[in-house]
């Protein structure tokens, strides 16, 4: 049994959640400056090339990425040999996002009421997700989630009979429909099967999956592949503006399902796919 104190859950959560909102992870920023030099439109060319900047800038100068720093969600995958001292885990993840915000001079944008919109001031509480795994080590990943492309996500709740080509359908319906709201180019989460919550869960978590990396099942990888080639046939391009370069990846995670269903959820993320990761 290994013992964790809460207090370095703090820590490293306050560090990674200035770390997400100034840095973008290194496949994603490799991913944004290929795509300004394969895009085929001028203006999208140009687009990229200023958001490639606004990367640099950010970085150089400690400016968030985006004037959006999100709602914080923390994934968490928990050895079942680890023991964690010093308080509640739960109040220290919390802890480590309103320190991460509020010493890291993050916008504050979290309401503690959905009607009443009063803002607590310090972007808590998070989203937390909590998976025990084997082992005596923590892994934690902090994925600021900005709501302009949040609000482009959705859920379907498909027959059985519509199968993959109705997954296909309304996935690019979801795309389609968000067009230059989610802030393109943007990384596509999937999550087929479970049920209603479960599919909207694995897209979220698989924005935080490397681009250019794939599903290890056969059809999947296809899947991902094809619905990207026609993602940036849409011509929604970057910015909305036209060009070849709408999606940077599809990202697809399944799970077992109910014979009488087929959930299929689309997690939109912008261009700031954030997230950090580190093992403790």
């Amino acid at each position: 049994m290994r013992t964790i104190q809460v207090e370095t859950i703090t820590e490293q959560i306050k560090e990674m959640c200035i770390e997400a909102n100034h840095f973008l992870s290194k496949d994603m920023e490799c991913a944004m400056r290929n795509a300004a030099k394969t895009e085929r439109s001028p203006l999208g060319r140009k687009i990229l090339e200023q958001l490639g900047e606004n990367l640099t800038i950010a970085g150089e100068d400690m400016i968030p990425i985006c004037q959006d720093t999100g709602m914080a969600v923390i994934f968490m995958e928990i050895g079942q040999e680890v023991h964690f001292e010093g308080g509640s885990l739960e109040e220290a993840i919390h802890e480590g996002v309103r320190r991460g915000y509020t010493e890291g001079f993050l916008r504050k944008s979290v309401v503690k009421d959905p009607l009443i919109r009063e803002n607590t001031k310090d972007n808590t509480p998070a989203i937390i997700h909590y998976q025990i795994t084997e082992g005596d080590q923590v892994k934690i990943t902090v994925a600021p989630k900005g709501f302009g492309s949040e609000n482009m996500s959705r859920i379907f709740m498909l027959k059985p009979a519509q199968g993959i080509e109705g997954v296909k359908e309304a996935i690019l319906t979801a795309v389609r429909d968000a067009g230059p709201n989610a802030c393109p180019p943007m990384v596509v989460g999937v999550g087929i099967g479970g049920t209603f919550e479960k599919c909207a869960f694995l897209a979220k978590k698989a924005l935080t999956r490397e681009i250019g990396s794939h599903s290890e099942i056969p059809y999947v990888k296809e899947m991902e592949e094809e619905l990207l080639e026609k993602i940036n046939r849409l011509g929604i391009g970057p910015g909305g503006l036209g060009g070849t370069t709408t999606a940077l990846a599809v990202n697809i995670n399944t799970y077992p399902t109910h014979i009488a269903g087929l959930p299929v959820a689309v997690n939109m993320c912008c261009h700031v796919n954030r997230h950090a990761v580190r093992v403790i």
